[in-house]
């Protein structure tokens, strides 16, 4: 099921022969950068350029000698699982002066490098703008100096820069998500989850100070991953008299039974006078007004700690390719640009009004205009802070607007991580639109048999970290029971219905928009949010749970992959989940550093499975000590997991052993992940905000009536938005025999993946080669954007 042609480049027209392309790290480090590095150095190395390493940043770059070297594909095996960066950061003042730069340009024109990438901030990305402007006049003092031919001016006239945002604080405007940022949340998260426990156990109230000296998206995303009951940022500092309404807030949340409250501050915190806010502040504060046990956890630099998760894996791998293109494709003419991520889309944006835009939002918050700060930092962040709002703090009874509408919410299928924080979400958004919830146990198992209740806001405390399915979920459909659901929806009056799961929850809508024409009880809004591992729901680009999946896919590689470390030559066969869908696989295989991942999607054969294992021993013999191959689960009915095992162990005497593993439900367990819980509950909000709408525009006459195909929808994520999307227009989009969707956006990665191990094939590069503006590159409705 191979996706259409569109404008595929072999790398044989697109060569970079001749060319020279030193990467660096400059500033903090962020998990991920060494993802970066690998990525741009075996895409420049594929297409035939020198790619070198400038160790230590732009101090290593002035300094010159051993800090520049020529990069090898081994010099970058065993990065990905690395955290921090392992050419070395540094902040350097010499690079800040003419004479650094003149002496980094000297180093790099004897290098013959004309084509910089840049892994930084905004200050690392700023002076590599003003030494490309520089140039020509730094390359004429050299000559001047006698340090350089005067023929090199016109053979390296222009100096091509490209950059990717590594930050784990997200504060570069332009970007939805910058490198590290997810890692970075899943260490708070797993310090919040850890926190937990034990303040549950004490009755505590408990401070977390998190970083972000100017931006506080860490605080807020963090905040709205683990239902935190307060949380201070710098773009929005709170109204005076806040000291008094967080005590009242923490006071009716432990008058109503919870026994533990999470106040989450950024370092940069102010208040309305730009005065500091500091967690021990805030501590004092509680201690005082209300004699609550209060701790302090300050996270510090753990934050920037650990192995990258898998999606700044994937984020890093990505980026670092688009930069090669965007070198590659260059012209003396053309802006320097920053690989950003819109949606679930690579862009390239000019690096300057990135910069410019990044700089007015510390100027709109130093004077004051906090609203302005907030836009400017991107609908994404934009939306999470009103997501926060609308899920944190509950309104009174009497400010809550009367609707006399009851909505039904159920999971379907297999559980997924993020379900629960999906249900918390659509629960409190209801209570806050004025609707009645209800639950429903056991999905459509369970509607049938009358297992439905209210479910009211205090219900759903602490769900966001809880994974599986706390309402339970079921694979039933519902065409053989719709006369009982269909009574007990009578019994409840059901003016609504939010179906959150996988592939049969699409079923299950199809099958209830059916029978529409027999009963009327169905005549009502639907929607359906994607929640499944396998990733394999038509209308999305993403579910709920994968990432989740993913994580723990890697994890593992890294585990196994680390047990061989110091012994003979190994291979590991590991076979993922999915069904026939090849998205963990292949997904997992690019974050892992796979050599190989077998799909259904694309058809192999003994000879593809010859010519893999001749690959990988060619690769063993030479350097790499470790192999990963992964499979999924129903890639190949023959082909099976033993047979491939079997296959590479017979084929691999004498040069590697082989080992295998099959993961199994492992994949579908634990706690979600940071992008899970926030996917979860944007879209759930998203979603219940769509439904009032509808339960407004079809109310006629004292009852809800909807019978139009456009009000039974799947809300998914479609390259740069949520999109509300007719199921019955999905249809034509399905695999319905292999559960899979008929064109899946993923397949475009799989080339990635092979070239970076070392595989010659072609890549797909139609999405590339347009600069976008900062304010045009998002679209009005991507305030949902896949980068939480």
């Amino acid at each position: 099921m191979a996706q259409p042609d569109s404008k595929k480049i072999f790398f044989e027209n697109l060569s970079g022969a001749g060319k020279a392309i030193a990467v660096l790290t400059s500033g903090g480090d962020a998990q991920g950068m060494n993802a970066a590095v690998r990525a741009v150095v075996r895409m420049g190395l594929y297409v035939g350029a020198k790619v070198y390493f400038i160790h230590e940043g732009y101090q290593g770059m002035v300094d010159g000698g051993e800090n520049i070297r020529e990069a090898t594909w081994e010099s970058v095996s065993s990065m990905l699982q690395v955290g921090g960066t392992v050419i070395g950061s540094a902040r350097c003042k010499d690079f800040r002066s003419h004479e650094g730069r003149l002496k980094a340009a000297h180093n790099l024109v004897k290098r013959g490098i004309t084509n910089l990438c840049v892994i930084g901030g905004d200050g690392s990305l700023t002076g590599a703008n003003l030494f490309r402007e520089e140039w020509s006049g730094l390359l004429s003092e050299l000559v001047q100096q006698g340090l350089i031919e005067a023929d090199a001016v016109q053979k390296y006239s222009a100096l091509h820069i490209v950059g990717m945002v590594g930050s784990i604080d997200n504060d570069f405007c332009g970007t939805d998500m910058t490198i590290g940022t997810d890692s970075a949340l899943h260490r708070i998260i797993e310090v919040v989850d850890a926190i937990m426990t034990t303040a549950q156990s004490h009755q505590r109230t408990f401070v977390l100070e998190v970083m972000g000296r100017h931006c506080g998206y860490l605080a807020l995303v963090s905040a709205l991953a683990c239902g935190a009951d307060w949380v201070l940022i710098p773009e929005m500092p709170p109204e005076d008299g806040w000291e008094e309404k967080m005590c009242q807030k923490l006071s009716a949340t432990r008058s109503r039974g919870t026994r533990l409250n999470i106040i989450i501050v950024a370092e940069g915190a102010i208040d309305r006078h730009g005065k500091s806010i500091t967690s021990s502040f805030v501590k004092d504060l509680v201690v005082k007004n209300l004699g609550f046990d209060t701790r302090v956890t300050i996270l510090g630099h753990v934050q920037r700690g650990g192995t990258p998760s898998a999606f700044d894996r994937i984020l890093a791998s990505r980026m670092g390719v688009e930069a090669v293109l965007a070198l590659l494709e260059t012209t003396a003419n053309t802006p320097a640009c920053v690989v950003s991520l819109c949606g679930n889309q690579s862009v390239r944006v000019p690096l300057m009004e990135c910069v410019q835009t990044t700089q007015e939002v510390q100027k709109a918050m130093d004077q004051k205009r906090f609203e302005e700060a907030v836009k400017l930092r991107g609908r994404s962040f934009e939306n999470n802070l009103r997501t926060y709002k609308l899920l944190a703090h509950r309104k009174h009874e009497s400010e809550l607007p009367v609707s006399n509408f009851n909505v039904a919410v159920l999971n379907v299928g297999a559980p997924a991580a993020g379900m629960n924080a999906a249900v918390r979400s659509a629960v409190r958004v209801g209570i806050s639109e004025g609707h009645k919830m209800f639950a429903v146990s056991d999905g459509f198992e369970g509607f049938y048999k009358g297992q439905i209740k209210e479910i009211k806001w205090g219900d759903v405390g602490g769900w966001t970290g809880q994974g599986g399915s706390l309402l339970g979920t079921k694979r039933t459909l519902p065409a053989k029971h719709v006369d009982k659901i269909a009574e007990q929806m009578r019994k409840y009056n059901i003016n609504a219905l939010l179906v959150i799961g996988g592939f049969e929850a699409l079923e299950c809508l199809l099958q209830l928009c059916d029978a529409r024409s027999t009963f009327e009880e169905f005549c009502i809004p639907m929607c359906m949010l994607p929640a499944t591992i396998s990733n394999n729901v038509p209308g999305t680009e993403l579910s709920i749970g994968a990432d989740t999946a993913l994580n723990a896919i890697v994890e593992t590689c890294d585990r196994i992959k680390q047990s061989a470390s110091g012994t003979k030559r190994r291979v590991f066969i590991i076979e993922t989940m999915g069904g026939y869908c090849g998205y963990l696989a292949t997904v997992g295989g690019l974050a892992a550093g796979a050599d190989a991942a077998y799909i259904y999607e694309e058809p192999f054969d003994i000879r593809d499975l010859q010519a893999n294992v001749e690959h990988l021993t060619e690769k063993m013999k030479t350097s790499i000590q470790r192999g990963l191959v992964l499979r999924n689960e129903n890639s190949n009915v023959n082909y099976t997991t033993d047979f491939i095992y079997q296959l590479y162990t017979e084929e691999g005497r004498g040069v590697f052993d082989c080992r295998k593993n099959v993961l199994g439900h492992m994949q579908q367990g634990g706690a979600p992940s940071p992008f899970d819980r926030n996917f979860g509950t944007k879209i759930s909000a998203k979603a219940m905000q769509w439904l009032s709408q509808k339960l407004v525009e079809s109310y006629r006459k004292g009852r809800v009536f909807a019978n139009t195909e456009d009000t039974c929808c799947l809300l998914g994520m479609h390259a740069r938005a949520l999109v509300f999307q007719p199921v019955v227009e999905l249809k034509d989009h399905t695999d319905f025999v292999h559960r899979i969707p008929k064109e899946q956006w993923w397949l475009k990665l799989r080339p990635l993946m092979k070239i970076l191990a070392k595989y010659k094939t072609s890549y797909d590069v139609s999405d590339s080669g347009q600069v976008e503006h900062v304010i045009h590159s998002r679209p009005k409705d991507s305030d949902a954007s896949v980068a939480m």
